[in-house]
C-alpha cells in the first residue's frame, strides 16, 4: 500500500508564432524542433507504457497558443515539408559516411528516430492534439490549460478585465478542443498575487500551480508545506513546487541532463559541416541554423565544443535509466521520511518545462519512459498521481492565502520586468484601458464585430509573456520586440478605426489571416466585472 504520490508536470507552451505572409520564419521552427523532439516522442513513451500495461499518471499543460498552431492546417503542412528535409539529409548523411562507422551508426539511429516520428505524425493525420486527448480519455493524462496567451497576469492586475480574458478565453478555447472545461491551470510563469484565485473560482477552475514560497509563505502557514496542497478561500487549490525533485532535473550543474553521457546541444551539423553541402538544409538566406542532427556528447565539463567525443545513444540510454532509477529511490526516501512526519500521505509535485525533455535535455523522454516502468514495478513506497486524481482522493485540505510569488528568477517578477523590457508595459496598460472601453460598444455591423474581435486578439497577443522573457534573455530579442511592436500597432489601428468609423476591410482581413488564433472570440469579454 502506497504511502505517499508523486505529480509529474509538464509545462507544454510555446508563443504563437505563425507568418502565412512569409516562406520561411525561423522562429516557426521552434514549434517544428519541439513536435520532433518533444511532443510526438512523449507520444511514443505514452503509447508504449499504454501498450505494456503500465497505468501511468501525468499532468501536462498544453497552452492556448501551442494547441492553436498544432492544430493549423498550414504549420501542419509546413512542418510535414520540415520533417521532410530532415528525413532527406540524414539519409545523405548515412550514404556520405559510409566508411566512418560511428557517424553512420548515429545517421542510422537519428534516421529511425525520424522514421518512428513520421508514422505517429501520419498516424493521427497531423492533429497532435488529438493524440493527447486520447490520453486524457483514458485518465492517464491530466491536461490543463494556461493564460490564453502566457499573459503574465501579476503585471496585468490592475486592470481586473484584462486578467479575466486571459483566463476565460483560455477555458472557452480549451473546451472547444478537448470538449469539456479545464479542471486545472497552470499560471503562466507560475506567477501569482493575491486575489488571482476569485477570477479562477469564477471561470470554472478546481486547481493552479504556484512556486514553492508561495506555498510556504501562504497565511497561516501550511501545516505540511509544499506536501500537501492548500485550499484557498474560494475553495480552489494551489499545488506547490517541490524544490528537491524539481533541482535534481532540471540543473544542468548538480542534476541529470548535465551527465557527460547525454548529447551535446550546443554542437549540431547545421554549424558543422561543409558550407556547400549543408546549404540546402540551412536556412534560404544561406545562414547556418540548428538541424537537430547532433553527433557528439557533453563528454565533460569545462571542454570546449572541439573537444567533445562522439555520442553513443546506447550508453546514454543506460544513463538515462539510472537516472531515473535514482530519481524514484530519492522519491521513496522523501516520501518516506515525510509520512513519519505528516502522519499522512504527503504529494511531491514536480513540474517542469515539456521542452526540457526532448529538445533541451534529448534523452529526457527515455527518462521518464523508465521513471513510469520503475515506479509501476520496483517501489511500493508511492503511487504516481495527476493532480485531479489526487483531489478526488484527498479532498481535505487547509485553507489558507497563497503568497505573490513566480517560478521566476528570485521568485517574483523582476524577470518580467526590468531595464530590457519595462518599455512595453505602459503600451500594454494604455491598450489594456482602450479595451475595456471599446468592450461597451455595440456592433454597429459585422465589419465593426470582426474589427473588435481582432482587437481584443491582438492585446492578448501583445501580452504574451514570451517577449518580455526573451527580452531579458537576450536572445531573439528584435523578434521580440518586432511582435510586440506589430500586435501594438494593429490594435492601435483597429481601435483608432473603429472610432472614427472607418475600418480598412481589405487590411483587417490580411490581419485576420495572419492573427488567427482563437476563432470564436467575444470581444465583449472585456467589459467591466
Amino acid at each position: 500500500m502506497a504511502i505517499g504520490y508523486v505529480a509529474l508536470v509538464l509545462h507544454a507552451h510555446l508563443p504563437f508564432v505563425r507568418h502565412p505572409e512569409s516562406d520561411y520564419v525561423l522562429e516557426e521552427e521552434w514549434l517544428y524542433e519541439a513536435i520532433t523532439e518533444t511532443y510526438i516522442p512523449l507520444l511514443r513513451v505514452f503509447e508504449g507504457l499504454k501498450r505494456d500495461g503500465i497505468d501511468f499518471k501525468i499532468t501536462m499543460s498544453m497552452t492556448p497558443p501551442l494547441v492553436s498552431m498544432l492544430r493549423d492546417p498550414l504549420l501542419q503542412e509546413r512542418y510535414d515539408e520540415h520533417l521532410a528535409k530532415l528525413e532527406e539529409l540524414v539519409e545523405l548523411e548515412i550514404e556520405h559516411n559510409t566508411h566512418n562507422g560511428h557517424i553512420k551508426y548515429l545517421a542510422e539511429h537519428y534516421a529511425s528516430e525520424f522514421n518512428a516520428t513520421r508514422k505517429i505524425w501520419e498516424q493521427y493525420k497531423g492533429d497532435l492534439v488529438t493524440a493527447f486527448k486520447q490520453y486524457q480519455d483514458t485518465n492517464n493524462l491530466e491536461i490543463i490549460t494556461c493564460g490564453a496567451t502566457h499573459g503574465y497576469l501579476p503585471l496585468m492586475k490592475m486592470y481586473p478585465q484584462a486578467v479575466w480574458a486571459q483566463l476565460k478565453v483560455a477555458s472557452e478555447h480549451y473546451e472547444e478542443n478537448f470538449g469539456c472545461p479545464p479542471r486545472g491551470i497552470w499560471l503562466p510563469e507560475c506567477a501569482y498575487y493575491e486575489g488571482l484565485e476569485r477570477m479562477l473560482a469564477d471561470v470554472g477552475l478546481r486547481y493552479f500551480l504556484i512556486d514553492g514560497h508561495g506555498i510556504l509563505y501562504a497565511r497561516p502557514r501550511p501545516r505540511f508545506g509544499t506536501y500537501a496542497p492548500i485550499f484557498t478561500e474560494t475553495g480552489v487549490a494551489a499545488f506547490g513546487r517541490d524544490h528537491e525533485s524539481s533541482q535534481q532535473v532540471w540543473s544542468s550543474e548538480v542534476g541529470y541532463p548535465g551527465a557527460p553521457e547525454y548529447r551535446e546541444f550546443y554542437k549540431d551539423l547545421g554549424w558543422e559541416a561543409e558550407y556547400e553541402y549543408i546549404k540546402p538544409y540551412i536556412m534560404p538566406n544561406g545562414q547556418r541554423k540548428n538541424t537537430g542532427i547532433k553527433y557528439h556528447k557533453i563528454t565533460g565539463r569545462g571542454l570546449g565544443l572541439a573537444d567533445k567525443a562522439l555520442y553513443d545513444p546506447y550508453w546514454a540510454r543506460e544513463k538515462a535509466a539510472e537516472h531515473a532509477g535514482n530519481f524514484m529511490y530519492n522519491r521513496e526516501q522523501q516520501v518516506g521520511h515525510l509520512y513519519g512526519i505528516m502522519q499522512r500521505p504527503p504529494i511531491v509535485v514536480s513540474p517542469y518545462d515539456a521542452e526540457l525533455f526532448g529538445h533541451w535535455w534529448y534523452e529526457g523522454p527515455w527518462f521518464i519512459d523508465y521513471l513510469f516502468r520503475k515506479s509501476w514495478y520496483d517501489q511500493q513506497t508511492y503511487q504516481m498521481t495527476h493532480l485531479a486524481d489526487y483531489l478526488r482522493a484527498q479532498p481535505h485540505q487547509q485553507v489558507c492565502r497563497p503568497s505573490q510569488s513566480s517560478w521566476g528568477f528570485k521568485g517574483f517578477h523582476e524577470y518580467w520586468l526590468n531595464e530590457t523590457n519595462a518599455w512595453i508595459y505602459p503600451h500594454l496598460h494604455k491598450a489594456a484601458e482602450r479595451m475595456i472601453e471599446l468592450s461597451k460598444r455595440e456592433a454597429a455591423d459585422e465589419l465593426e464585430w470582426k474589427a473588435l474581435n481582432q482587437a481584443a486578439r491582438e492585446l492578448l497577443l501583445a501580452q504574451s509573456s514570451d517577449w518580455a522573457f526573451i527580452m531579458r534573455t537576450g536572445t531573439m530579442v528584435p523578434y521580440a520586440v518586432r511582435r510586440t511592436r506589430s500586435h501594438l500597432m494593429r490594435f492601435n489601428k483597429l481601435y483608432e478605426d473603429i472610432n472614427i468609423g472607418k475600418i480598412d476591410s481589405g487590411w483587417l482581413e490580411k490581419v485576420e489571416l495572419m492573427d488567427n488564433i482563437f476563432p470564436s472570440i467575444n470581444y465583449r469579454v472585456y467589459r467591466p466585472l
